[in-house]
């Protein structure tokens, strides 16, 4: 409630005081440019380094004759399309998420502004914001600049700034109190910091310095975010990597083992041995050899060790970005998302999420039981009670404009009281002119508040949970307004309205004064005024919400303020209350359990009532220490703490700016329907991540067995050091994007949460990448020593690949990489057709075809780089019906060995 008289700037006021003083806005810390960060991933990637090094190496010998400058370039070629490809890929989707974050975490200010001579409360950017405005601040709101405190109380965190954890003071002063930006002093009992935290209170702040001007725009920095906790799909993948990049090393030193042995023992040109071979005369071949070995080795290494995986998340995530927020979701955090697709247990707040959260009163109970649908049908001295219970005790900042009573501020609890009140009672409150003392807010512990009114009516009025209220009154008012002792039977009569307003899934709250000032025990004697009950739809869409939730083996657990029969009712509509065997506790019946017996019955429970903050962390910490996947929403100041805690945080749009700075995901339309639409974008994120590994391993494996046995069948490299560069870097990246892209499906939503301790890899999955990568090295031998196929080729080219054609090697790298290609049919769906919502994912058509048409042009471009040749239409046919063999072999594994439910 605003006690002192305020002048607010006009628009035109604004824009001179933007001029003089400048505009809000900090300028933005400068942003790597694609240079940097491709000079970054070349510094930082210690594969391209290496692949680099061996560039080096085959220079050298080009230049001293040793060597082919054509596989120089190659490797070259290679080098710059995987930096740039894989640096591209990830900037530009950090680039997309950055402006999301930007564009919707916009903080929204309420400033006094004139119009018409008269003063209005008006939703303004924080950019917008300039010296001269007054701010009005309120618990959870974020300083959006340096000022004045010049009405009202607060409580500020300051850590942001000074690195202090305990909350300042802050006290109002006259417009007139000196501010200098240059001599900061942080224990000012008046001055308040842009980027601090108010925790507590309510005041309005007279605006004194702006952006680069302030003291956080002076220190150039911004909270530091809090990334403690990795996200169980990184810890998974980082295993998975680990794994596969000891095989490509292995395999690497392997195949350049092989690559000797063959040189030294097998290759048909050496007729005289391996004394010959390793004789001085013939030390330069060695050298050539040695390098050659070294550099297949290193790139076998490039294409086995999965560099792109790390990548995958923010790909993924990127390219689902755009379609979470159509469903009004804000991803802060970008493997949010991901996180949430793991989910097992879920603790949701009740209003605005489960219900509606457009509160409304239906109707005042006096204490002999009246029920009353407006303040203007009771009688005129329970009226004026009524009128200034409704009115004083309340954080809404409210003022006429035009006969309408324009409500600011203030919980939606608040708002619905002054709504049900209306502009009416407002001007008549007015009238009154009543001075306004000492004020103690609402906090989930109490279950209360206070607020002292003087002005020759010195009384304390008290508003709140009735159970707490109703039993310390000694005393209530009848329907004149006159004083009468509470009796045993006016006291069960309230208890019975109370009880009948619970169950009808309605909250209630109690009205007294007291004649003790806060500062004492007001609490005690008190009279009672009356009651209301406060009706909160329940969202259709979150009972229809719950059912997938549980298919997909969520427990959703309502933690609420209500009592527990008003929680209970709301529970059994959403259905979140089902059985008998499910459990409804208070917080005072929770915290009663010990953690041992908590862990028990957290299977179980499906309601918490009369909820306080702490329980939300104490919550949160059982089910991790239960190895549990947890997520939390919240939507105030205390309930930071919980969602920072949690393994993904859900704040509401509507919520205050530290809930939403605490969280990893927004929910814009703070619908439990979209927070669970979450979990199927974090399902299809995995799932998509997945189809990639298996589509990359199995190429990798079919590419380090043939790389391997080629050698030993006497086919020497099948596929040279640029192919198989080439065949890396399509597959990588395009592939990525390709698979990246697939939809999201509601069977997802059957599916099981993934534990933490679960590989990312399945047994479904080890049978479609060796079962497929065998099919491909068999089916490529057979193609290279068959000669049958050799047939099929023109001959020529045998100055390239003695004793082979260069058209039919040509066939077979066009076999190789087309059939990998299609392979990525046989990924993308576990299910026998193939073509199962293929059309829901247009790109992955429009980059299959690309990957074929650049293959189709590297024949009659690559030339002696990627020892090609251009293919006759004849060929063409050959190559491609060989290559379509994979598709029925992907079907034949899936009819096999079927995918178990997860």
């Amino acid at each position: 409630m605003i006690k002192h008289q305020i002048k607010p700037l006009t628009e035109d006021e604004a824009e001179e005081s933007r001029r003089r003083h400048g505009g809000n806005r900090l300028t933005p810390p400068e942003q790597s440019s694609f240079l940097a960060e491709l000079w970054d991933t070349f510094r930082g990637d210690a594969l391209i380094r290496i692949l680099t090094v061996a560039l080096v190496i085959t220079l050298v010998l080009a230049f001293l004759g040793w060597g082919d400058w054509l596989e120089a370039v190659g490797i070259a070629i290679a080098v710059v399309l995987a930096t740039t490809v894989a640096t591209y890929s990830e900037y530009s989707n950090n680039k997309l998420f950055q402006k999301l974050q930007e564009e919707y975490s916009k903080i929204v200010c309420k400033v006094f502004r004139a119009s018409g001579g008269q003063t209005q409360i008006r939703d303004i950017f924080i950019d917008d914001i300039v010296t001269g405005d007054y701010v009005l601040l309120q618990a959870g709101d974020k300083l959006p600049a340096d000022g004045t405190i010049v009405d009202g109380e607060i409580k500020v965190n300051q850590a942001s700034l000074n690195g202090e954890s305990e909350d300042a003071t802050k006290k109002e002063a006259d417009v007139s109190y000196p501010f200098d930006a240059d001599h900061v002093d942080f224990l000012d009992a008046h001055t308040v910091f842009r980027g601090t935290v108010v925790t507590f209170g309510e005041a309005v702040m007279l605006v004194k310095a702006v952006g680069d001007k302030s003291q956080f725009g002076r220190l150039a920095q911004e909270l530091a975010e809090d990334d403690e906790r990795e996200s169980p799909l990184k810890v998974k993948l980082g295993k998975v990597a680990d794994g596969i990049s000891r095989f490509g090393y292995i395999g690497g030193v392997l195949i350049a083992v092989a690559f000797m042995i063959n040189s030294i023992f097998i290759s048909p040109t050496l007729a005289e041995g391996a004394t010959v071979y390793l004789s001085t005369a013939n030390a330069l071949q060695i050298v050539k050899d040695i390098v050659a070995s070294i550099t297949l080795a290193i790139v076998i290494i490039v294409v086995a060790v999965p560099e792109g995986l790390p990548m995958m998340i923010a790909l993924v995530s990127g390219l689902n970005m755009k379609k979470l927020l159509k469903d009004n979701i804000l991803i802060r955090k970008i493997d949010g998302a991901e996180t949430a697709g793991s989910l097992n247990i879920l603790f949701s707040d009740k209003t605005g999420t489960i219900t509606r959260g457009l509160l409304q009163v239906a109707g005042f109970y006096s204490a002999a039981d009246k029920e009353y649908d407006s303040l203007d049908g009771l009688p005129a001295g329970l009226r004026e009670l009524a009128i200034i219970s409704l009115s004083a005790n309340s954080n809404a900042v409210c003022m006429l404009n035009g006969g309408e009573l324009q409500i600011t501020g203030g919980n939606a609890t608040e708002r619905a009281l002054h709504e049900f009140a209306g502009a009416e009672a407002w001007r008549r409150y007015e009238e009154y002119g009543l001075e306004l003392g000492e004020a103690l807010m609402f906090n989930s512990q109490n279950k209360y508040s206070a607020c002292e009114i003087k002005s020759g009516r010195d009384k304390t009025l008290v508003k709140g949970a009735p159970e707490k209220l109703l039993d310390t009154c000694a005393y209530y008012y009848d329907e004149d307004g006159n004083l009468q002792k509470m009796t045993a039977e006016a006291r069960e009569t309230l208890e019975n309205r109370m009880t009948e307003l619970s169950v009808k899934a309605m909250r209630v709250l109690a009205f007294a004064t007291s004649e003790r000032k806060i500062e004492d025990d007001f609490l005690a004697e008190m009279a009672f005024v009356g009651l209301v009950g406060i009706r909160d739809e329940l969202r259709p869409e979150a009972a229809a919400a719950n059912k997938p939730a549980r298919q997909a083996g969520i427990q959703v657990v309502m933690v609420t303020g209500d009592k527990k029969e008003t929680a209970l009712a709301i529970a059994r509509d959403a259905g979140l209350v089902a059985e008998e065997t499910d459990l409804v506790l208070t917080s005072e019946e929770l915290n009663a359990a010990g953690d041992e017996e908590l862990k028990k019955m957290l299977p179980r429970l499906r309601v918490v009532a009369r909820a306080l903050p702490t329980d939300k962390s104490r919550l949160v910490r059982i089910s991790q220490e239960l190895d549990l996947v947890v997520g939390m929403t919240g939507d105030g100041v205390n309930d930071a703490p919980a969602l920072k805690r949690a393994d993904v945080g859900f704040a509401m749009g509507s919520g205050t700016e530290v809930s939403k700075e605490a969280s990893d995901i927004t929910i814009l339309d703070d619908n439990f329907q979209s927070l669970i639409k979450t979990v199927l974008y974090g399902r299809t994120i995995y799932n998509n991540i997945r189809k990639f590994i298996v589509f990359q391993l199995t190429i990798n494996v079919s590419a380090v067995m043939i790389a391997f046995i080629g050698p030993f069948i006497g086919m020497g490299t099948p596929l040279s050091v640029t192919q198989m560069l080439w065949v890396n870097i399509v597959m990588d990246t395009l592939a990525a994007l390709a698979l990246g892209g697939e939809p999201a499906l509601a069977r997802y939503m059957e599916e099981r949460p993934k534990q933490r301790s679960e590989s990312i890899i399945s047994r479904n999955m080890w049978s479609a990448i060796l079962f497929n990568g065998i099919y491909l090295m068999w089916a490529s031998c057979l193609f290279l020593l068959h000669p049958f196929f050799r047939g099929l080729f023109r001959s020529g080219g045998e100055e390239v690949f003695p004793d082979k054609s260069l058209f039919f090697m040509t066939g077979f790298f066009c076999f190789y990489v087309l059939s990998a290609m299609l392979n990525g049919f046989n990924a993308r769906t576990e299910r026998v057709n193939f073509l199962d919502n293929v059309t829901q994912n247009p790109g992955f058509i429009s980059i299959m075809a690309l990957i074929a048409v650049v293959q189709v042009v590297m024949t009659f471009v690559g030339g002696s780089i990627l020892r090609t040749a251009p293919l006759l239409p004849a060929e063409w046919v050959v190559v491609v019906l060989l290559a379509l063999i994979i598709i029925p072999v992907g079907i034949l594994r899936k009819l096999v060995f079927p995918q178990r439910v997860s």
